[in-house]
């Protein structure tokens, strides 16, 4: 009996091209018409670039295509020559109404038909294509092994990426394009950088200011070291040493600099030792403008230089990561078409200025509309899950549960796209400890600093998760190391309320009223530090202070309740529930209504 063999699935090496219109809704909600009518002419004059180097366009995706090419060079010298020439077609348009493409280039082995590709090769194109910058070419470390130094173009190191449903991160580099050539007898051509990518900076090499060639290891080690910290930061793009500026000796026009490493920010500084004691001095510099937005000087005594080194750039790496984000919120706020990162930093500076309902509800909108934008972003996704776990647990309304419930939801979905996201791991255990699981909390934000070991963020949550636990004692420990690591930190004043309350269920009320205090002193938004410090005050027999505390208190959150208070059930341990009827009996004091 003979058998039909199954057809054999055709299979090669190839270069995969994917390219798309950055904003295309936006554009053709604006007019249908022209924008259609523009795009078929741009790709009219620009696809020929494909067959001019051998490539074939394998299908169209309406709004860009896909193409296939044997040589990664030729991919990369297509791509560039269909970019230039669909600039020199748009550039008298308004920026609002012109069309870029956005392309995305890798080499893998893919199944192929004759109408179309299929596999991870093509899929790792599409996603690179998706997160290069609009005019932009980005390619995978596959397809630059291929084309370094044989192509007329630089590229930086975006570093790994984690692209949307593809299992590994991949390395991305971004090509930077070149300016025209300069008519001026004898000047040649210098790159241009396409737009620098969001939260890009450069550490440059620190300048060892006190003579002794003994401490360049110190010095040199805290640069490395902090490139290295920085780059945890979500999304952030940061330049290795290796290509940073080598001359510690002159001075360096950080403008220069950001133009050619392509970057948004530069982060310099100097260490001088003195006797006994070492100072270091750095700044964070906005490359495009030359401004300064931020500097901090450190003096401490020289005990032991590596456990100082780890302070030092633990302490920078949190305080910029918060910095950075700050700056990138006030850029998103000038751009006329926002994406979902633009909306997403938008929203994290709502959170940064406090948690009252009022900035909770405005990062809530940010949030949401990043989603709608792109609905694979997971930094939006644990944006979203934090507002509503902290509405759930702030005893405003009833629905606290299910809002509990839907921030688990939205950071189980966001850890099922990136298994390794820290602030996702941080957001599980949040929503955990507050729903009476404060043991699997701890092993998560434990996970967290398998992570990152520099994020005071998780140390601040295991000491709250402690006194859930009845172990309050150990709180105030806990609190102590974030503030070493990070003692200027925007949430600062929320760690300093957890040892409040902490001493407040230990019976400790005097220094409960000192933490708490420092809490509401240090940002008055946070209704729970004034409602604990009315409970602290009460429980001393200060009244009217108590009173005061309070209703400012409600006056930020008017849906508090002891009711409410109780009813939340976020743990049952019994030395905490001991504590916790004492704090009621504080706010019963303090006029808080009982719901």
């Amino acid at each position: 009996m003979v058998h039909d063999r199954p057809a054999r699935i055709e299979r090669r090496l190839s270069a995969i091209l994917a390219a798309d219109v950055a904003g295309y809704s936006r554009l053709m909600h604006q007019n249908e018409e022209a924008t259609h009518t523009k795009l078929t002419a741009l790709l009219a004059h620009g696809t020929p670039a494909i067959s001019e180097h051998g490539g074939r366009i394998v299908k169209s995706t309406g709004d860009g295509f896909l193409a296939e090419f044997p040589s990664a060079v030729e991919a990369v010298r297509a791509a560039i020559q269909f970019q230039n020439r669909v600039k020199q077609l748009t550039n008298a348009e308004a920026e609002d109404r012109r069309i870029a493409f956005r392309i995305g280039i890798n080499v893998g082995d893919v199944i192929v038909e004759p109408h179309d590709v299929f596999g991870d090769g093509v899929n790792i194109a599409a996603r690179l294509e998706s997160i290069a910058e609009p005019g932009g070419i980005c390619i995978s470390s596959s397809a630059y092994d291929h084309v370094k130094g044989r192509v007329s173009v630089e590229f930086i190191d975006l570093g790994e990426q984690i692209l949307r449903n593809i299992h590994s991160p991949v390395r991305v580099y971004a090509v930077v394009r070149a300016r025209p050539r300069s008519t001026a007898q004898g000047e040649s051509a210098k790159p241009g950088p396409l737009s620098p990518p969001r939260l890009s900076i450069v550490v440059l090499p620190f300048v060892n200011l006190s003579g002794d060639r003994e401490q360049e290891y110190f010095v040199d080690g805290v640069t490395e070291s902090l490139t290295t910290d920085l780059s945890r930061i979500s999304g952030s793009c940061v330049t290795a040493r290796n290509v940073s500026v080598s001359d510690k000796r002159g001075s360096v026009d950080v403008r220069q600099v950001g133009r050619e490493l392509n970057v948004r920010y530069v982060l310099e500084g100097s260490v001088q030792r003195g006797g006994n004691r070492l100072r270091m001095n750095v700044q964070l510099i906005d490359a495009m403008s030359g401004q300064h937005l931020w500097a901090e000087r450190f003096e401490k005594p020289i005990a032991d230089l590596f456990d100082m080194q780890d302070e030092i750039v633990s302490r920078l790496a949190n305080t910029l990561g918060a910095q950075l984000i700050v700056a990138e919120a006030r850029r998103a706020e000038r751009a006329l078409h926002p994406d979902a990162m633009d909306l997403y930093f938008q929203g994290r500076a709502c959170v940064m200025k406090g948690l009252s309902l009022e900035c909770l509800t405005q990062a809530r909108n940010f949030f949401e509309r990043a989603l709608e934008c792109d609905p694979g972003s997971v930094e939006a996704m644990i944006g979203l899950a934090n507002v509503d776990t902290t509405v759930g647990g702030s005893f405003t309304t009833d629905d606290g549960p299910a809002r509990l419930s839907a921030a688990e939801a939205m950071v189980n979905k966001a850890l099922s796209i990136r298994p390794n996201y820290t602030s996702a791991h941080l957001a599980r255990g949040w929503v955990q400890i507050l729903t009476n699981r404060a043991a699997q909390g701890i092993r998560e934000f434990e996970h967290a600093l398998v992570l990152n070991p520099n994020e005071a963020n998780a140390h601040a949550a295991l000491g709250c998760a402690k006194f859930y636990m009845g172990r309050a004692t150990e709180t105030e420990g806990h609190i102590l190391e974030a503030l070493r690591l990070s003692p200027r930190d925007f949430q600062a004043y929320h760690w300093t309320c957890f040892v409040g309350v902490a001493k407040l269920l230990l019976g400790s009320d005097v220094d409960a009223v000192s933490w708490l205090r420092r809490s509401t002193e240090a940002n008055r938004n946070y209704h729970l530090a004034h409602l604990a410090l009315a409970a602290a005050l009460g429980l001393t027999g200060a009244l009217d202070e108590a009173q005061t505390a309070a209703r400012t208190g409600l006056a930020l959150n008017p849906g508090f309740t002891i009711r409410r208070f109780l009813a939340a059930q976020q743990s049952n341990n019994p030395i905490y529930l001991a504590g916790l009827e004492r704090s009621c009996e504080g706010l019963r004091l303090a006029g808080v209504p009982e719901g």
